[in-house]
């Protein structure tokens, strides 16, 4: 998933992004790599109550949305927070707030004229 624009993200790389995030265990995984830095899945397994093979499904979504990347460390898979795609979407929806706030603002002349 790529953000060549100086880390905008297209419509279609948002919405990819935020079905990632739309998830409660996905998201729980998130701000569990966010808090507590990189993990494997044995011990996001252990944290998050389900079995390995969904947690692994899980990071699969969050990976390929890029939000997180899994690297291998020894006999285990580690893995851990991309947050320059966190960045990125916060930087969409500051984009989306902004024109919200413009045609709130058009609306409130016309209305006020």
């Amino acid at each position: 998933m790529s953000n060549g624009r100086h880390g905008r993200l297209s419509a279609e790389e948002a919405a990819a992004l935020f079905a990632a995030l739309g998830d409660d265990t996905r998201l729980r995984l998130v701000a569990r790599l966010a808090g507590g830095g990189p993990a494997s899945i044995a011990e996001l397994t252990a944290e998050a109550g389900v079995s390995r093979q969904a947690i692994r499904k899980h990071l699969e979504v969050l990976s390929e949305a890029g939000l997180v990347r899994g690297r291998r460390a020894g006999r285990e898979h580690v893995w851990e927070l991309r947050p320059a795609r966190l960045g990125a979407a916060r930087t969409y929806l500051d984009r989306v707030s902004a024109q919200w706030d413009e045609a709130l603002e058009a609306l409130q002349r016309l209305v006020e004229e």
